[in-house]
């Protein structure tokens, strides 16, 4: 018996569930609703299985796109995406890893649910419009309308230096090493002069309520030697572990001109659950 096409297509639909909504719990939700949807059909008369969830998926996101804006309003001091373990063979798949990264997740928060999923389907996954059309609930025109817009929105926001997974990788392993000393100025030595770091708690866990700006500022910050560091592969880059007195946070960063430019730190102990097996990501 052939392999059921949710089950063959399951790391595909879980990635463009994940890429829309930011979080891994919402994208298990969106799958199992997606799942009772597609139990429920006559396959003869599904000519595109892979298509056909695909757009399934996308609708049960948007929905949950939508139910989510009130509660990132009522959410206690930063969002972040939540971080998922993944294999370092994502980074081989340079458009996967980008697409899945902090730094794009965080732009893509900016986007409306529409943008998003238009952006998502299209740039990451090159859906036809035609598809997206009909999944999003517009005409194929004005999709390429969205598209467009939502290409200009996210060029302008996402980091406008490439760093070779190389020097990503070096710069990273010194940061790690830094916060593993706890040296103040090995920390300064390795951030911009105007870095931002980003926490979220959740109300949950000890977190800056607000972005912290500047290198003295968060090397003060950062600057403490009894915690336990580890390096860790999240969202297809190298990132770190950390805990402290018992809680644990991800810390994942941008890399610019061979220092870090900005840092997210998820201590939301809800948003750390993935951290024990790699998710099956795929294009």
């Amino acid at each position: 018996m052939s392999e059921d096409p949710f089950v063959a297509h399951r790391g595909l639909l879980f990635t463009v569930a994940y890429e829309m909504l930011g979080s891994a719990a919402d994208a298990e939700d969106v799958l199992q609703e997606s799942w009772l949807r597609w139990a429920g059909v006559d396959r003869t008369r599904v000519r595109d299985p892979r298509g056909y969830l695909v757009r399934t998926v996308t609708r049960q996101a948007l929905n949950r796109l939508r139910t989510m804006a009130r509660r990132r309003e009522e959410y206690v001091g930063e969002w972040l995406p939540e971080p998922l373990l993944t294999s370092p063979d994502v980074a081989e798949d340079v458009e996967l890893a980008e697409s899945v990264s902090f730094a794009m997740l965080t732009v893509l928060e900016t986007l409306g649910p529409t943008e998003r999923a238009v952006f998502v389907l299209r740039e990451v996954f090159d859906v036809p419009y035609e598809e997206i059309a009909e999944a999003v609930g517009k005409s194929a025109a004005a999709v390429r309308q969205i598209a467009r817009r939502a290409r200009e929105h996210v060029a302008a926001r996402r980091p406008r230096v490439a760093v070779s997974r190389a020097e990503q990788q070096a710069v990273v392993e010194r940061f790690l090493a830094a916060l593993r000393t706890g040296r103040l100025q090995e920390l300064l030595d390795v951030l911009a002069p105007d870095v931002v770091l980003i926490a979220d708690g959740g109300g949950l866990a000890g977190a800056a309520p607000a972005p912290v700006h500047g290198a003295d500022v968060v090397a003060a910050l950062l600057a403490r030697p009894d915690r336990l560091v580890s390096p860790v592969w999240l969202n297809g880059a190298l990132a770190g572990r950390i805990e402290l007195n018992g809680q644990v946070a991800a810390v994942s960063v941008v890399v610019a001109d061979g220092k870090v430019t900005r840092i997210h730190a998820v201590a939301n102990p809800r948003k750390l659950t993935r951290l024990d097996e790699p998710a099956q990501l795929a294009r």
